[in-house]
């Protein structure tokens, strides 16, 4: 571009006495140059004549706002309420939210407020939330507490990423994830998360430790809290999966159970993004592991499922395509996981549990709920910090892992066999 207005800076005294036909020969030799487009280098010539610098950096332009602050503030409400969404997954979700907001008492706007609240597209929404997103910080680093179980593999079938039917309700992928705060030594609690596949309804459930035995009634425990029958499970090749119990317990209970690969977290992505989005998002990566931490995570989880299932909605994958480096990928229109079991599978939900979350949805207040997990994520944040900054330390027998430790006979020891007197 500066090469461009350097040339363009060549022709302004010769344009100043030059005729008409002069003039067309200088645009022509402009735009043969610049690449330019004739308007544009007309333009361009008018204004260096004129004196304007053409090298200096244009003014921004003044934005233009056509929603009120009225209606930000409204929508800073519902955003708050789903736990900060972008505007891809909020914007669906304001026509179901909006309404049970205002009847509730937690959202004051008028028709006409309303009325623009509903019209906001993505876009708007995240250009107008950007600075109430400021400051929110990341999180640290996840660590993998899974432990490879060699046994029974041979028993369990495997299934990977591109094997998935979505389909139909009642296959879900399940994973642990762990509370240790960064340190790793004695005993702390562990989350078990489950996702459906086809409909995205999730569901957690925190225990005290990951023994077969208590992973396996959780389990049990877990397949009661989805509002459809649970045909298959779908874990990673930890210990705490990995075991005779949980095959009894799914042979008993004529449930498919399948595996991933070693080392190919993507046959798992389903639960692997709920464990941030529902675990790690939620209750952080402080070290929870006495009997009062785990009864609060327990309960939190009801009031997060209701919350995401009910009113959160999800995008799904319908297409992705590859051309040299560049990947094009097509997503749905987003909807609850609700939205999709009570529209996309209505067979799969008895008229008793239809008309229950029907109810629900009518009923619910999700500002209530967003407050009720605000308090006991401040009694857990509170606890955290009574504890203080867990350090790491090293494992008991971290000289045998580590393979450094050798064995050396004492001075006064000998190699020798000992020889009678003669």
């Amino acid at each position: 571009m500066r090469q461009r207005k350097a040339v363009l800076a060549g022709q302004v005294k010769r344009w100043r006495k030059a005729t008409k036909a002069e003039k067309s020969v200088i645009l022509d030799h402009i735009v043969a140059v610049n690449g330019w487009h004739r308007d544009h280098a007309r333009k361009m010539m008018r204004l260096a004549v004129a004196g304007v610098d053409v090298n200096s950096p244009r003014k921004k332009r003044a934005p233009v706002h056509r929603y009120s602050q009225e209606v930000i503030d409204a929508l800073v409400v519902c955003w708050a309420v789903l736990d900060g969404p972008s505007g891809k997954i909020l914007q669906p979700a304001l026509p179901a939210l909006v309404p049970r907001l205002i009847a509730c008492g937690d959202l004051d706007c008028t028709p006409n407020v309303e009325t623009q609240l509903l019209a906001i597209s993505a876009a708007t929404i995240d250009r107008r939330l950007k600075p109430y997103r400021t400051g929110l910080a990341g999180s640290l680093k996840p660590r993998s507490l899974t432990r490879p179980g060699s046994l029974l593999k041979s028993s369990i079938p495997l299934k990977t990423w591109h094997e998935w039917d979505d389909r139909i309700p009642g296959f879900i992928e399940i994973d642990l994830v762990g509370h240790d705060g960064g340190d790793n030594n004695g005993e702390f609690h562990f989350s078990l998360d489950a996702v459906d596949v086809a409909t995205g309804w999730t569901e957690t459930i925190s225990v005290k430790s990951k023994g077969e035995r208590i992973i396996t009634q959780a389990i049990s425990d877990l397949r009661l809290l989805f509002p459809f029958p649970i045909l298959g499970i779908h874990s990673d090749n930890g210990s705490e999966f990995i075991n005779w119990h949980l095959l009894h317990w799914c042979e008993n209970n004529q449930v498919t159970f399948t595996r991933g690969r070693a080392n190919h977290s993507n046959d798992q992505a389903h639960i692997e993004q709920r464990n941030w989005t529902r675990v790690r998002r939620n209750v952080g990566y402080y070290r929870y592991d006495t009997p009062r931490e785990l009864a609060l995570l327990n309960q939190l989880w009801p009031l997060v499922s209701v919350l995401t299932n009910l009113y959160t909605p999800q995008q799904r994958l319908q297409s992705k395509t590859r051309q040299g480096a560049k990947v094009t990928k097509i997503y749905d229109t987003p909807a609850s996981p609700a939205t999709r079991l009570l529209r996309d599978h209505p067979g799969s939900i008895n008229t008793t549990d239809t008309k229950l979350l029907q109810q629900q949805l009518a009923q619910t207040n999700p500002a209530q709920l967003r407050r009720d997990i605000d308090l006991i994520q401040r009694n857990l944040l509170e606890l955290a910090r009574r504890r203080g900054a867990t350090t790491r330390r090293a494992k008991r027998n971290h000289i045998y892992l580590s393979k450094t430790k050798t064995i050396r006979a004492s001075s006064h020891e000998s190699t020798n066999q000992t020889k009678r007197a003669i």
